[in-house]
């Protein structure tokens, strides 16, 4: 189990939030379209930013381990919902990851098989549950 993150109100705007993880504080909002204050990232950013710093993080321990030449590594993550006939929305996320370095075609598409297996990408991947309950 995780240590816990915790999420407040916060004054600022209509829909500002304090986000606590254990070592860290930063804010999570939505837009000013939505009549907030937009001081931080959106919901869905924040879970793209997930993935996407989860996918450099794994492809740099990967290329360390293999001491690759790579000297970044960057990645853009893109969110929709795909309706698919009668069935409830699908939630597709779409990563575009850039190496620089001297890699060569190879090393790139095992790098590609690597973000596959970050941890955040199995967890989207996977069916959740989700239990709640009143504290």
């Amino acid at each position: 189990m995780t240590d816990p993150v915790i999420v407040k109100e916060r004054a600022g705007g209509k829909y500002t939030q304090d986000v606590n993880t254990p070592r860290h504080h930063f804010y999570a909002d939505e837009p000013a379209s939505y009549g907030s204050a937009d001081i931080g990232p959106a919901p869905y950013e924040l879970l793209c930013a997930s993935l996407g710093a989860c996918t450099s993080i794994t492809l740099r321990m990967y290329v360390e381990r293999k001491k690759w030449d790579v000297e970044n590594i960057s990645v853009k993550v893109t969110h929709k919902k795909l309706q698919l006939s009668d069935l409830p929305p699908k939630d597709v996320f779409t990563r575009a990851i850039t190496i620089t370095g001297d890699v060569d075609e190879a090393q790139r598409a095992r790098m590609i098989e690597i973000a596959n297996k970050c941890p955040v990408h199995r967890t989207l991947e996977a069916s959740s549950e989700i239990e709640t309950h009143e504290a």
